[in-house]
């Protein structure tokens, strides 16, 4: 195994563009090592991006736009409080990932590369409109979160690129985000279904604007628009949130395994999305939940 510790992205994606064999990028490594240990996956080239300036960074720019360093843990982003005053969604989808000591080395990048149809952040990011800075060999571009994975394990990054930032959007005003998700167990489980929804509401209270994102319920996450669409121009009333459930179930394409059903999965869905729904709905009218 060739181990490399480059000091900017450039540099990194370079390395990614000429190695041969099995690559692999480590941030907050709880994956990688994980694999490694378990002989799953043993890379012929390791690339360590911790040394690049900025990885470890959470900044606020004018416009109230968030950027987030690729080496960021979870426990950093959960201690910040203007974060998660803005994105508490977010930063509750990555607080639920493993344990104490996992979350001082989980990343949102890591979480959204490693490809699981079930992985908790990811929904949060697709919902809050998440967007990703990719290095490459050819320069740098740009792509929304939701366009990541495109398959269990797969995402849509070429040989030799690699996420340089984290990018939320502002917040802006009288809105407001949240995430749930359904497991077996109380904690450090697999989502069976998880839901996020980002609502901006009028003075008066009615939705403006609305994302909701599933995770667990298809190969990748999905964005479901037909979900949005039914809390558009409501006051979030038990009709748009029948109407929300029934879009969520609908958009839905799961598996039976022993974590649940498909019926099991389909139902959950439509049940989490209104519970989301009142939770991201009363933060964007400022209560605190």
């Amino acid at each position: 195994m060739q181990y490399h510790r480059p000091t900017s992205f450039n540099e990194a994606a370079a390395l990614a563009n000429q190695a041969t064999g099995e690559t692999r990028f480590l941030a907050g490594g709880t994956d990688v090592l994980v694999q490694l240990r378990a002989d799953i996956v043993t890379p012929d080239t390791l690339i360590d991006i911790k040394s690049i300036p900025g990885v470890g960074d959470i900044s606020q720019a004018s416009d109230g736009s968030w950027t987030i360093g690729v080496a960021v843990p979870g426990a950093e982003m959960r201690e910040h409080v203007q974060l998660g005053q803005d994105w508490p969604g977010l930063v509750e989808a990555m607080d639920l990932i493993g344990s104490t000591q996992v979350q001082g080395r989980a990343t949102l990048v890591g979480n959204l590369c490693n490809g699981s149809p079930a992985a908790d952040s990811v929904p949060a990011m697709v919902a809050a409109g998440v967007e990703l800075s990719v290095t490459g060999p050819t320069g740098n571009r740009r792509i929304a979160a939701v366009d990541v994975p495109v398959a269990p394990g797969r995402t849509s990054l070429s040989k030799g690129e690699v996420v340089s930032a984290v990018h939320v959007p502002a917040r802006g005003k009288n809105a407001g985000d949240a995430y749930l998700r359904f497991i077996p167990r109380t904690e450090m489980d697999i989502a069976v279904v998880g839901c996020a929804v980002n609502l901006s509401l009028d003075t008066e209270g009615t939705v403006t604007a609305a994302r909701v994102a599933l995770g667990a319920v298809a190969p990748t996450v999905l964005l479901v628009e037909d979900a949005a669409n039914a809390l558009i121009g409501s006051s979030l009333d038990d009709k748009a949130l029948d109407r929300l459930a029934a879009a969520a179930s609908a958009a839905c394409n799961p598996i039976s395994d022993k974590r649940g059903t498909v019926e099991f999965r389909t139902h959950v869905a439509g049940v989490l999305a209104k519970r989301t729904a009142k939770i991201a709905y009363a933060r964007a009218q400022g209560e605190n939940t």
